[in-house]
């Protein structure tokens, strides 16, 4: 389901009838286009209204997207009246366009936006209502330009951090990445502040393991894999009431999702119950006669997709209106699937209010565009994913320090703050860099002294470095990855094929390497700060440095939040929502994998999970002690849930936030499950000598054992619940003992 309530006949909106639609205008419906170059295609909004008048496109991705020229949100809400006025005044029907952009963390695409932490710092708040909150910002934001479809949030589980796109999930755990998903959507779907957007679950069903970490590869992972590791967040955006899915670039057991019945209509339809629109991702049907090869022809792909449960080709343009007339008109395409979809899409335009108001109030930008309570939400949220992962008594910063080194290729920019699926040049104004965050924070007496080192990849005179270091009482060095998205591209853009970020090393160059030896070789205390879209494996900086502070790609405010927590304004209370490993050789490193014997010799080398830093790591400046770990029924039920709680207290002298994290692991079961599966987490707030009682719910079905048909079984006997060094015992007792 999708949690909205079809349109009925008597509902007050002037939708057209089915019937009174031609088939070229149907098939318009079904079929988008882009603003924007892209290859050897260019199209300007003229191009683009032409389309919506003469084709009947109902879909226009006129900017928000990488391609777009256009990003100031006054010309944006103009571009996004002037086309649908088109599609209003100018078509026989007045059917109003989706204006979809990709808005995977702030309607970060348009200049001035808030910008929020992309996924996995935003999971390592262990706080869905950053997420809920986020999307409702990004929700006003978008509709006060005209965008009313945002292609997000991304529920995917990120199992391989080599994989380019690891940044833009909530982490390798299937419960975080449904909670944060789920909460993402309701705030974009939600009419909080003012009407709401459609939100994507993308991208279905499992696009975060692909083979090697290369984006798009082939995810061959088990059908109970499948159904135990991917599913589980799409079930929770899908009930959280998303409008839309998108399907992945990937084929899973030799299919190409965009092309698969088995996918798009048999587990996502029938299955999981979604009856929303299914929308392709960018070129995802093409590829299954360019790069798949299980279709001959573009017209051949579009018949096969459009069969198997697809209802929208985004950027399809004239060629592919023309490719579905054809194949209705000649009757390998039927006409009622055309129908059906064709009503799934005018039912989206309608649940949106776009019948009855498509246009935008130009003056909304100036008022709802990187606001001041967004941006305050955004430095919250930052603030509460500052992750520290070492600290020998450096951090916090004192107030009486003389003087300050911030260098680092991640010191002076929000290009890099900001992270993949955003404006590549954001005004200084827009955000705060961590050197500008630094610099306001330092008191008057202190002297912050600015010296790069390095870019991403190149050495920049670390002499000056050394010098400066030399002198400072601390120094603070950003490092890690630049902007990026997919396969760390586009290459022109970000750097030449080859050149760090890549999915072969996940340490940092040799260039980064070398700025850190050389503040570390003036016995100067060195704070690390890492801005990075995967887990860096920074052992060299784990051994070496005072302070790793992981900040993940932390947005617009991201040099304000590190800095309050750098001087110890805000304790620093995020938890990893992804494992650290010590190399990329030393992959795969999740938290829950499988069990499996260790044979003779194989004890002389390391476990197979022996990460860097491990999922649910992070520090604090206060110290926190965490006991009584306690279910209220030690014996249940085979459809009972687990409540369960354990007592927090801050034993320390400041007061901070403490997340906790609890895993369940099934003693005995008929199939081979996970060593352990996280199953609950929470957040809470503690003054010096307080204590309080977290509560987690634990659902019925992470018990279960799943099957290779996705059939799910709770068996009974003993389960192993911990939390923080503690654990406790939980029997399932069979039906019959129950019933005694």
């Amino acid at each position: 389901m999708t949690g909205r309530e079809r349109p009925s006949e008597s509902d007050d909106c002037p939708v057209p009838d089915l019937e009174r639609l031609t088939l070229s205008e149907k098939v318009g419906q079904l079929v988008g286009a882009y603003v924007g170059s892209m290859g050897d295609t260019e199209l300007s909004v003229d191009d683009a209204a032409a389309l919506v008048r003469d084709e009947g496109v109902g879909t226009i991705a006129a900017f928000g997207i990488g391609i777009s020229p256009h990003r100031d949100p006054l010309r944006v809400a103009e571009i996004a009246n002037r086309l649908q006025r088109v599609a209003i005044e100018e078509t026989r029907h007045g059917i109003p366009l989706l204006l979809p952009v990709d808005a995977v963390h702030g309607h970060a695409y348009v200049d001035g936006a808030t910008v929020f932490p992309h996924g996995l710092g935003v999971a390592a708040t262990r706080n869905p209502a950053n997420a809920r909150l986020a999307g409702e910002i990004t929700a006003a934001e978008m509709r006060a330009t005209g965008a009313n479809l945002n292609y997000g949030p991304t529920c995917d589980v990120a199992r391989d951090p080599r994989w380019g796109r690891t940044f833009e999930t909530f982490g390798e755990s299937p419960l975080l990445c449904g909670a944060f998903a789920g909460a993402t959507v309701r705030g974009l779907e939600s009419e909080a502040d003012g009407p709401r957007v459609a939100a994507t679950a993308k991208h279905f069903p499992a696009y975060g393991d692909p083979a090697g970490g290369e984006d798009a590869a082939a995810v061959d992972r088990s059908a109970s894999t499948l159904h135990r590791l991917f599913l589980p967040p799409f079930a929770r955006a899908i009930d959280a009431g998303a409008s839309v899915v998108m399907p992945c670039y990937n084929s899973i057991d030799g299919e190409p999702a965009h092309g698969s019945r088995r996918y798009l209509t048999e587990l996502l339809r029938e299955r999981l119950g979604f009856d929303g629109a299914v929308a392709s991702d960018w070129g995802g049907i093409d590829h299954l006669h360019e790069d798949h090869r299980v279709t001959a022809s573009q017209r051949d792909s579009a018949r096969t997709a459009v069969d198997a449960g697809l209802d929208l080709i985004s950027i399809g343009r004239d060629e592919y209106t023309a490719h579905i007339r054809d194949l209705v008109e000649s009757g390998d395409l039927s006409e009622a699937r055309i129908d059906d979809a064709v009503a799934r899409i005018l039912e989206l335009k309608a649940s949106l209010g776009l019948f009855e108001d498509p246009y935008v109030d130009i003056e909304r930008v100036r008022t709802t565009v990187g606001a001041s309570a967004h941006r305050r939400a955004a430095l919250q949220a930052a603030r509460e994913s500052q992750t520290l992962l070492e600290n020998d008594g450096v951090l916090p910063l004192a107030d009486d320090l003389d003087s300050i080194l911030v260098a680092g290729p991640n010191a002076d920019s929000l290009r890099n703050q900001y992270g993949g699926w955003s404006v590549q040049d954001p005004d200084p104004d827009s955000g705060t860099t961590v050197l500008e965050g630094i610099a306001d924070r330092a008191g008057d007496e202190t002297t912050v002294r600015y010296e790069r080192g390095a870019t991403v990849g190149e050495r920049a005179d670390l002499e000056a470095v050394a010098d400066a270091a030399a002198d400072a009482d601390v120094a603070v060095v950003a490092v890690g990855e630049g902007w990026y998205y997919h396969e760390f591209g586009p290459k022109g853009l970000v750097g030449s094929t080859g050149e760090f970020p890549t999915r072969s090393r996940l340490e940092l160059p040799a260039a980064q390497r070398d700025l850190l030896e050389a503040v570390h070789e003036t016995g100067t205390p060195l704070a690390v700060v890492a801005i990075a879209g995967r887990p860096l494996a920074l052992s060299w900086t784990a051994d070496n440095a005072d302070a790793l502070l992981y900040s993940y790609y932390p947005g617009s405010e991201g040099g304000e939040a590190i800095a309050d927590v750098l001087f110890g304004d805000v304790d620093p209370a995020g938890r990893l929502p992804i494992s650290v490993p010590r190399s990329a050789g030393d992959l795969p490193s999740a938290f829950n994998h499988v069990a499996h014997p260790t044979p003779i010799g194989a004890d002389e080398h390391p476990d197979t999970y022996d990460p860097l830093y491990a999922f649910g790591d992070g520090e604090s400046y206060t110290e926190f002690a965490c006991s009584d770990l306690s279910v209220a029924d030690s014996r249940i039920g085979s459809a009972e849930s687990i409540t369960a709680s354990v007592t927090v207290e801050n034993v320390g002298d400041r007061p901070g936030d403490r997340a906790v994290d609890c895993f369940l692991r099934d003693d005995v079961s008929s199939r081979v499950r996970p060593v352990r599966e996280h199953v609950g987490f929470a957040r809470v707030s503690l003054e010096p000598g307080e204590s309080t009682t977290a509560e987690m719910t634990i659902p019925n079905d992470a018990l279960a054992v799943t099957d290779s048909r996705g059939r799910t079984t709770v068996e009974p006997g003993s389960f192993t619940l911990s939390c923080d060094g503690r654990s406790t015992t939980v029997t399932v007792e069979r039906s019959d003992e129950r019933s005694h």
